[in-house]
């Protein structure tokens, strides 16, 4: 798609969550250089703002900063106050957290803050823009579901169950939204290079890198319903597309208890 085309259907204006890193911050890279304003939102102002400037001074976008804990039951509300005004044509859902490990060693907390962030704050957010783009007849939303997100994960249970819900969220909005001009599209990368891999304290020797999932993700956007970034999740896909679901949950068990630093793999 030229980049014309895409300002056309995806533009003015883009949501990206989690831009001040990782994946969120790539995207934001991305489609700045395809030529999309961007609202970058996330919870550290300073790393957001330089960002902006960035972007500004690259590729001469405008943007707008929202500062919001999206875990919050108010998270989504200043993004939704910042952007009323705003013609937006994407959604780019990419705010969230894992953890790996020992379910009943992990904070009770953690675990409800990665259910809020990755599950309830994504539904409000695809509710709202959603609202607004089968209104224009056009547009896109990008969710990022995961390698776990096609089964249960032991050793990181509740991450895996929050990738499903998003996996299934997004299969759905697909065909429901079809009609309307509006593309959905579940990304499912396997490991990258992210602070997801620190704050999980996983080893990640076998990532991907944020650039290609980008990358690889808006070439699919309008063209796919789901993609795989990354030669680990595409290898696991096709192996263990035929074994049952019992064998395939006790296989990413044996993956997961892999990636886990040994004095954590040993309890």
């Amino acid at each position: 798609m030229q980049d014309a085309e895409f300002q056309h259907r995806y533009g003015p204006w883009a949501i990206v969550t989690g831009a001040s890193e990782g994946i969120g911050e790539a995207m934001a890279r991305d489609l700045a250089q395809r030529g999309l304003n961007l609202v970058l939102v996330a919870r550290r102002e300073d790393r957001m703002r330089a960002l902006a400037s960035q972007l500004e001074s690259a590729w001469g976008v405008q943007t707008r900063v929202v500062v919001s804990d999206l875990a919050t039951p108010q998270g989504n509300v200043p993004l939704v106050a910042a952007t009323e005004d705003l013609d937006i044509g994407l959604l780019v859902a990419a705010a969230g957290f894992g953890g790996a490990g020992d379910f009943l060693r992990r904070p009770l907390a953690d675990e409800v803050d990665m259910l809020h962030l990755n599950c309830r704050s994504v539904l409000e957010q695809v509710w709202h823009v959603g609202q607004h783009l089968r209104g224009r007849g056009r547009g896109g939303v990008i969710l990022f579901s995961s390698l776990l997100g096609f089964h249960g994960a032991p050793w990181s249970a509740n991450y895996a169950a929050t990738k499903g819900y998003i996996q299934s969220l997004a299969e759905g909005l697909r065909v429901e939204w079809r009609a309307t001009g509006v593309d959905v599209l579940a990304c499912a990368p396997g490991p990258v290079h992210t602070g997801f891999a620190q704050r999980a304290r996983m080893r990640m020797s076998q990532a991907t890198t944020p650039e290609l999932v980008a990358q690889v993700t808006l070439q699919a956007l309008g063209r796919r319903a789901v993609v795989r970034p990354g030669w680990l999740s595409k290898l696991l896909a096709w192996s263990l597309a035929t074994a049952p679901r019992t064998w395939r949950v006790e296989i990413m068990g044996k993956v997961m208890q892999g990636m886990l630093p040994e004095d954590r793999a040993r309890r």
